[in-house]
């Protein structure tokens, strides 16, 4: 059987993806949010007001690293906790007006990336890319069960 290099490959792609993508921010003089941050403002622009562990399921962010990035975000006024009314345990993240209004530029960065990631590429290639990703993705989650 022929080695495979996904894994490789797609931390390869991550690494070099994600120096493009704090390249870009830079270019575009955004500074209110750096690339990891980007990824939690995404979430919350998804899916609204979130827990730390709904965060963390949707982003791939440990815990961990989620709390201490959040934390930051909160003094940069990006977001906002409070104590979760049906699990004391645990603290709902929403977004501030402020982040709310940086929506715009973080899509035309991922705008910009996503035409970097696809160039060359069909949207019928792009599609059975993503679908591909995404059956790994699944396979990784179910192991992980």
């Amino acid at each position: 059987m022929k080695e495979r290099q996904a894994g490789f490959l797609i931390s390869k792609i991550k690494a070099i993806g994600g120096r493009r993508f704090e390249k870009i921010l830079q270019e575009k003089k955004i500074d209110a949010f750096n690339g990891a941050q980007g990824k939690i403002l995404y979430v919350l622009w998804q899916g609204g007001k979130m827990t730390v562990t709904e965060i963390s399921e949707k982003s791939g962010l440990a815990k961990t690293t989620l709390t201490a990035m959040l934390a930051r975000m909160r003094a940069q006024g990006l977001v906002c906790m409070q104590e979760n009314a049906k699990d004391r345990r645990s603290s709902i993240v929403s977004l501030t007006p402020a982040a709310a209004l940086l929506k715009e530029e973080y899509d035309a960065v991922t705008e910009q990336i996503g035409n970097i990631y696809y160039k060359g590429f069909s949207e019928a290639e792009a599609e059975q890319f993503e679908g591909y990703l995404k059956r790994i993705l699944h396979n990784l989650e179910e192991e992980h069960e």
